[in-house]
């Protein structure tokens, strides 16, 4: 029995080798610093473990860090860290151009669109469609809903917080102090809502 399960293993880890060798996608990839991903190809469509710093282009799937920033061109599914240190997580997530589904770790930092969740303690991020939870949520760009103890935005649809502030609610603000350039006035205690 010890020598077909060893075997079916041995088979099985050659397969992946040999699929990812001859595939510019792979199902399962490694990922750490200098560049280095096992197997080496840009595009995967399955599980990535990044440990310390990974860097991949395209990933689609499961993004499960080992104590790691993670960094992606593009990313679709769930990015989340396998550990956390006193309850929070000990991971973080860095997108360059897209992410669609729901990214968890210590902070998230996307530069470009955002369709989802980005859970964080810190959450830099852009343009989101989708909501932005997390201790600060910083964006440059237009955000749909922000809930945190402090929320910085360019745009926004809804901010909830005890500090909010955008340039253009589009919504409305929640929180101690609300400062929006179009609110019916420039900073309001407990709420703040678009005048136009």
């Amino acid at each position: 029995m010890k020598k077909l399960a060893s075997a079916l293993a041995l088979a099985a880890s050659s397969f992946v080798f040999a699929y990812s060798s001859f595939a510019e996608e792979v199902p399962v990839q490694f990922s750490t610093i200098d560049d280095f991903n096992a197997p080496n190809s840009q595009d995967v469509k399955g599980v990535r473990f990044p440990a310390l710093y990974g860097k991949t282009s395209n990933v689609t799937g499961v993004d499960l860090h080992l104590l790691a920033i993670s960094e992606v061109d593009n990313f679709k599914g769930v990015q989340f860290p396998l550990f956390s240190v006193i309850g929070v997580p000990a991971g973080a997530n860095h997108v360059n151009e897209s992410m669609t589904g729901a990214a968890f770790g210590l902070w998230n930092w996307n530069k470009g669109q955002a369709t989802g969740a980005n859970i964080a303690t810190v959450n830099i991020t852009n343009n989101v469609k989708g909501a932005n939870i997390g201790v600060v949520n910083y964006s440059i760009g237009h955000t749909s809903f922000d809930w945190s103890v402090a929320n910085i935005s360019k745009s926004s649809g809804a901010q909830l917080g005890i500090f909010n502030m955008t340039d253009e609610i589009k919504g409305v603000q929640i929180g101690l102090l609300n400062c929006a350039k179009n609110g019916f006035l420039p900073c309001f205690p407990f709420v703040n809502f678009a005048v136009k």
